[in-house]
Order: C-alpha cells, then structure tokens, then sequence
C-alpha cells in the first residue's frame, strides 16, 4: 500500500504541485482580497463607502420604492449566475459520464500531456467542486441580499424622527449586510475566473501554473489598480 503511493506520487510529483500551486494562488488571493480590503484602496473599499452613503439616502427617503428596485436588481444577477452554475456543474457531471471519448479528443490536441482516466476524472472532479464552492457562495449571497431589502423596511422613517445613533445603527448594519453580500458574489465570480485556469491543466501541469498566475494579476489588476477604481476614487464619498 505504501509503495503504490510512493510510485502515485512519484510518478505524478508534476501534476500534484500545479494543483497545490493552483489552489495556493485561488485560496491565496481571497484571502489577501478579504485583508487589504478593509484598508486598502479597492474596488470592494470602494464599493463599501458607496454603499454606506446609499443606505444613507435610502434611509431619509419617505418614499424607498427605488432603493427596494437597486435590491431586486443585485438579487437578477447573482440569482442568473446561480443557475448558470448548476447548468455549468451538469455539463461537467455529463463529461465524467463520456470520460473515454473526451480522452480520446483531449490527447490527440498540440501539448497534451496525454492523461490517463484517472489523471481526467480527477481534473474534472477539481473543476466540479470550482463550480460548487461558486453555486454556495451565489445562493448565500442571494439570500443576503434578501435580508438586506428586510432591513431597509424595518428601518424607522424619518417621520418618526429617529435619534442620530439609531439611523447610525441602521446605516451601519445594513451597509455591511449589503457588503457581506456583495463578498460572496465577487467570490462566487472569482470561481468561473479560475474555473479557466483550471481548463489549462486538460492540456498539461506548466499551463495550469501559467495560467493561474495570469488569472492572479488580471484579477488584482481589476481590484486594485484599474481606471474604474480610480473614477471611483476621486468622488468617494465622506463616511
């Protein structure tokens, strides 16, 4: 038993590091992403600022048919990528089925590092359970976004002439609501980003590790150092 390992691991020493790369870079960068993000000039503490002051607003209008429309709008997109998903996780459940025709097609491609069956099952196993942690994170942020459009109804109007640390709480409690669900959107996206790289590793180990740390830079490119941050940087709102 221990000598079959040691020949397993021996012989696929190359494919384990690049799953073990690739997962380092996908877990590695949520991380960093959930970290620099309280503090650090992103896209996600941007948004967050923005959010506070719309809650704000919301908050002093007698009327919050709009801010309930802005909610219902979020919950459209995250609830088509949650169904795109589950279309995304049948294909893949329908590739385990055709394992053998797929092979066949996928070796005979330029670089193909000619997997065996159960170097291929595992591959699509990987990208399978990309597609799970993404369909989790779409549904929970869904319902987040559902507890958010609760709590701008229970929100006091301004006709009852609440107290400043009231309307304070509420700002508060809601923005980070409404973040908590935009968190787990942008990680649920995040999945179908690596979800590419992964592809990389159907053709052989070297591309999968190029392409996760391309993934990598386009992503941090986007958060922290795009022109979109930038024009929402310059009307950032004072919280």
């Amino acid at each position: 038993m221990l000598s079959s390992f040691i020949e397993f691991i021996q012989s696929n020493y190359l494919n384990l590091f690049a799953m073990m790369f690739f997962l380092g870079c996908y877990r590695g960068y949520l991380h960093y992403t959930a970290r620099r993000s309280v503090d650090t000039p992103c896209l996600a503490y941007a948004m967050h600022r923005y959010r506070k002051q719309w809650i704000r607003m919301a908050l002093i209008r007698e009327n919050r048919i709009t801010d309930t429309n802005i909610v219902a709008n979020l919950e459209r997109n995250v609830s088509f990528f949650a169904s795109t998903t589950l279309l995304v996780l049948a294909g893949l459940v329908t590739m385990l089925g055709s394992s053998d025709v797929m092979l066949g097609m996928l070796n005979d491609l330029p670089f193909s590092d000619q997997s065996t069956l159960a170097q291929w099952e595992i591959k699509v196993v990987m990208l399978i359970c990309l597609f799970v942690y993404g369909f989790f994170k779409f549904t929970w942020s869904l319902r987040q976004f559902g507890l958010v459009s609760v709590m701008i109804g229970s929100a006091p109007e301004k006709s009852l002439q609440p107290t400043v640390e009231e309307m304070n709480r509420h700002v508060d409690s809601i923005s980070k609501m409404a973040s908590k669900a935009s968190g787990n959107f942008n990680n649920g996206l995040r999945s179908y980003y690596f979800a590419m790289a992964a592809l990389g590793w159907f053709l052989n180990a070297w591309v999968l590790i190029g392409l996760s740390v391309f993934v990598v830079f386009i992503l941090y490119r986007r958060e922290f150092k795009s022109d979109t941050l930038g024009i929402m940087m310059d009307d950032l709102p004072d919280i």
